[in-house]
């Protein structure tokens, strides 16, 4: 990576997919989007939705409000959506500094209740935010609208903002969960960048990289590169890095086309699809139709085969009339639907680089016999499937801090198969604290925050 980037006359990476918010695109609607979000979270009291395609930039919008929110707010980080009712008022209690164990789910509610309604006398707002929401199971997106009725007198005492893919959108247009539904009052779209817009995208990119020369891609890189990626910034910069990394081996510093070609071939993006379930309907119902059609076409003309067999029946001994060639050459969809739902998970296909295993592998040694009360501070969490993030980033980590305590994981409670990278083992929050904030600032980057190992759990 070092000649790569002296090749090009880069300080550091310029197209990483982990987000670092030095390198915010404010463009695009973005920066306003930011503003507005800062406006709706500390002037307003409903609970406030931000919706975008999976890596269309939501998560770095999530880390500019960690950074920009006035210092009266505070910020409740909730990332992993798969806890039940009982373990998100767990970790909001542990965020707040209160003793959860034991406490039964109303208990726990009025002890939430008492420390928010003092963090409000002392002129304190409390913002909780959710990454991932799409993915939480229906009860505890019920306690998320009984959360946001907690209030004193004349205010709201906890403010909640939803980061999550459109499937939320299907999911609250559900008729229970009309009550949540009505209680979000804003509600923003992280649109895919425009063709223009991907151009000034990857000239920020390089530029806060320290890139200095004339931008080395060319109008029709940028053309396709936007039309690959359909606009999302994670995948315009896995075209980005890798057709930069193919310029590289060639020794050229333009990149064209064919650096295009070699990263989209190397990237296997899958084309977006429709989201809701209802999308599918026209197209289902298109199939069925033409199934049925071609069933009663059949039907009938089995009908006056058999119709003139029966009035001649000096030819009921002649050999029958083949069937229809028609209905019986036609392929049926249910084979290739079948086909789709039957193939075996991703999980089982995903080989992760040798950094990972290893990393894997002390984690495993570890989780058996951590207490479930000691803290470790989560350094990064992404999909699974993203096996070369994970491995990059296992490899700047271990240049900087101590390896014994880097651990990786793979989890699928979620229902998604994601995977971490965490550090350290501490008997509180206070120490995993005070060890957080002497990282160095390349891994601050990535907005690390202390965990308890029972959420492992």
């Amino acid at each position: 990576m070092s000649l790569y980037l002296e090749h090009f006359g880069l300080r550091e990476p310029p197209f990483r997919i982990t987000p670092d918010t030095d390198f915010f695109f404010s463009g695009a609607n973005r920066g306003p989007t930011l503003d507005a979000l800062i406006y709706a979270i500390t002037q307003d009291e409903g609970i406030v939705k931000v919706c975008g395609e999976v890596g269309s930039g939501k998560t770095m919008l999530c880390r500019m409000l960690l950074e920009q929110l006035p210092k009266n707010v505070e910020t409740l980080y909730l990332a992993n959506p798969s806890l039940s009712r009982q373990e998100i008022l767990g970790a909001i209690a542990d965020e707040l500094g209160i003793p959860a164990d034991g406490k039964a789910t109303h208990s726990l509610t009025r002890a939430l209740q008492e420390a928010l309604i003092a963090r409000y006398a002392e002129g304190k707002r409390v913002v909780l935010l959710i990454d991932e929401a799409h993915a939480m199971p229906a009860e505890s997106l019920e306690e998320i609208r009984l959360l946001s009725n907690l209030e004193s007198k004349a205010n709201k005492l906890l403010q909640i903002a939803l980061f999550a893919q459109p499937e939320l959108d299907d999911r609250l247009a559900a008729t229970d969960m009309r009550q949540l539904r009505e209680r979000i009052t804003q509600h923003f779209n992280l649109s895919p960048l425009k063709q223009d817009d991907v151009a000034a995208y990857i000239e920020f990119r390089l530029r806060a990289a320290g890139y200095r020369g004339p931008n080395p891609f060319s109008g029709a890189a940028v053309e396709m590169i936007a039309r690959i990626s359909e606009g999302l910034s994670r995948r315009i910069n896995i075209l980005a890095d890798k057709s930069l990394l193919a310029a590289y081996s060639s020794s050229s510093h333009q990149v064209d086309i064919g650096e295009i070609k070699i990263a989209a071939q190397d990237a296997r993006f899958s084309p977006l699809q429709p989201k809701s379930a209802f999308n599918a309907k026209p197209l289902l119902w298109g199939m069925a139709g033409a199934c049925l059609a071609a069933l009663l076409i059949w039907l009938a003309i089995v009908t006056l085969q058999q119709a003139a067999i029966t009035n001649d029946a000096d030819k009921v001994v002649a050999a029958p009339p083949p069937p229809p060639a028609q209905p019986e050459k036609r392929p049926s969809p249910a084979p290739q639907l079948a086909k789709v739902v039957d193939q075996p998970t991703a999980p089982n296909k995903i080989r992760f680089a040798p950094l990972t295993r290893q990393h894997l592998s002390q984690y495993e040694q570890w989780i058996a016999d951590a207490p479930s009360t000691h803290y470790f501070i989560q350094l990064l969490a992404t999909d699974a499937t993203n096996t070369g993030e994970i491995e990059g980033f296992l490899a700047r980590a271990t240049e900087v801090l101590d390896p014994s305590q880097i651990r990786a994981y793979r989890s699928t409670l979620s229902g998604r198969d994601r995977a971490g990278v965490i550090f350290g083992d501490y008997t509180n929050r206070e120490e995993a604290v005070r060890a957080m904030q002497t990282l160095p600032d390349s891994i601050k980057a990535a907005q690390p925050f202390p965990r308890q190992v029972s959420r492992l759990r």
